[in-house]
């Protein structure tokens, strides 16, 4: 009979016996310390599991400047021309007016050495032109007011003179009613006679003395109506001079007009001449100051673009790149859209430029070795050509404490690793988001407004 390896029916080795019963207890006692140890680590995973993590937002980027006139420029020159001079070298420090470049002039209408002198003569024959178009003006106003006086004493002895026919108008007019009355008298008279002469009453003589007055009276009537005919005819010859002299007067005064006119059109002709030449001599001035091109600011040549002497370029050309120097670092990341919403304009950033060693920790950025502090300045409203948002970050100022400035030797361009700093939530959340692909906080952090009031 056979039991637990040992063949009963020999004889029993108590040695052997021994020795398994030492290895049965041992495998024993390992599988316990076994589950022993899961146990403890399981209840330090789920100890870490409740750690507090703090939720970040990484992004890429480069080092530059934060206003854009610290930023890397091309100098470029005003006009074109042909290189006779470098005053500089690549990697030169200068500063703002130092000359740059100086070129000569390569258009024909410039080449003329004494061209401001030959405009200066233009100027003052122009200046000349204005003012006898000037005096032509004043001779033509004086010509109007003297038209004008001479044509108030026409008028003034026209106007008399047709008050003067209208009255011998109105006096002829009485006298002929006058003699008109004494005809009919006359005619009446005549009658009465004629019928006493008829009764006996009156001789042949008396009629006929009668009939020689009434011819005379006929005869003033037919004067008067003739002289008052006369008096009508001059009042209209008056009238007709009066508007004769109106006339007249208009057509000199229009004439003198037209001539004043043309004399003010000469004028203004002269002044825009004057004004063009004025602005040519003063553009020809400010083109030969731009022959020496300086720097715009201090700082560095970081290159060249042209080269060489005697090469012709154009206007408005670039010839070296210009880095400012002491700009304002600053350093721009972007990140993706999803997490746009979670940043603020004050939110706390840690980060690691190239070319200095670090150790980042993304889940406790305060014990991250070799990083920096920073602050969201800006937060680009629409996103760039990648499809990721652009955040400018600034050095936190004052300085964190136990943390170190931005390093001095940083260089516009270079590559930068940062990490926004968000709310603090334990492990388990940290992971749990991560499997479901949530944003790295769901719930909203507080506005400026309210932090500021400390709700």
């Amino acid at each position: 009979m056979v039991r637990h390896g040992i063949d009963l029916t020999k004889r029993i080795d108590w040695e052997e016996l021994g020795i398994l019963s030492d290895r049965q207890i041992l495998k024993t006692r390992g599988t316990r310390l076994l589950g022993r140890i899961m146990i403890i680590l399981l209840f330090l995973f789920v100890i870490m599991l409740f750690l507090p993590w703090r939720q970040t937002i990484p992004g890429r980027g480069t080092v530059t400047a934060l206003t854009p006139e610290d930023r890397p420029q091309t100098v470029q020159n005003q006009i074109g021309g042909r290189i006779e001079h470098w005053g500089v070298r690549e990697g030169q420090q200068v500063e703002k007016g130092d000359t740059i470049l100086v070129i000569s002039e390569t258009s024909q209408s410039y080449f003329d050495p004494n061209l401001p002198l030959r405009l200066q003569e233009q100027l003052r024959a122009k200046e000349g032109s204005e003012s006898a178009a000037a005096q032509k003006m004043d001779a033509t106003n004086a010509q109007i007011s003297a038209l004008t006086e001479g044509l108030k004493f026409q008028l003034t002895s026209a106007e008399n003179k047709v008050e003067q026919a209208i009255n011998y108008v109105q006096a002829d007019s009485a006298d002929l009613v006058a003699i008109q009355k004494f005809f009919e008298i006359s005619k009446s008279r005549l009658e009465r006679y004629e019928a006493g002469y008829r009764s006996g009453l009156f001789s042949l003589t008396d009629i006929e003395s009668r009939r020689l007055k009434l011819q005379e009276d006929n005869a003033k009537v037919v004067s008067q109506i003739n002289k008052l005919n006369n008096s009508q005819q001059s009042l209209q010859n008056a009238r007709i001079e009066l508007d004769n002299i109106r006339v007249e007067y208009l057509e000199s005064v229009a004439k003198a007009r037209s001539d004043l006119s043309s004399a003010l059109s000469s004028r203004v002709g002269a002044q825009g001449e004057i004004a063009k030449l004025q602005n040519e001599i003063s553009n020809i001035n400010i083109r030969r100051g731009l022959y020496v091109v300086r720097a715009p600011q201090s700082g560095f040549v970081v290159k060249t673009l042209k080269a060489g002497i005697g090469e012709n370029i154009k206007e408005g050309e670039s010839i070296a790149t210009l880095q400012p120097s002491k700009p304002r670092v600053a350093a721009e990341i972007y990140v993706d859209a999803m997490d746009v919403p979670l940043i603020l304009d004050s939110s706390d950033v840690r980060l690691q430029f190239e070319g200095w060693p670090s150790v980042q920790f993304a889940g406790w950025p305060s014990v991250a070795v070799g990083t920096f502090a920073g602050k969201v300045t800006v937060i680009d409203l629409v996103s760039s050509n990648n499809g990721k948002y652009r955040l400018l970050i600034t050095p936190t100022n004052p300085v964190p404490y136990n943390d170190e400035p931005w390093p001095k030797q940083l260089r516009q361009g270079s590559g930068v690793y940062g990490r926004v700093i968000l709310r603090p939530v334990p492990i388990w959340y940290e992971i749990w988001r991560l499997l479901n692909g949530f944003p790295p906080s769901l719930e909203s952090e507080p506005d400026k407004a309210d932090r500021v009031s400390g709700k």
